[in-house]
């Protein structure tokens, strides 16, 4: 059984973790946030698996005291 791939775009993550478009960037230039996949010239977009990931992880050092 194959999985659809799902993307998220820019507008999707801002609304999904409540943030700006530029901290998502900042996230991405810093390391601490999965880098997107380009699926045109000025298309970008997220893997919908490696950000429910990174969700996980946030959650996980949260819960953990640790940053």
């Amino acid at each position: 059984m194959q999985h659809e791939i799902q993307f998220y775009r820019v507008s999707h993550l801002q609304e999904k973790l409540g943030v700006s478009r530029s901290s998502l960037w900042s996230w991405v230039k810093q390391g601490t946030f999965p880098k997107p996949i380009k699926l045109g010239k000025n298309c970008a977009a997220w893997n919908s698996v490696d950000i429910d990931n990174w969700i996980e992880e946030r959650k996980n050092i949260s819960e953990k005291g640790v940053e």
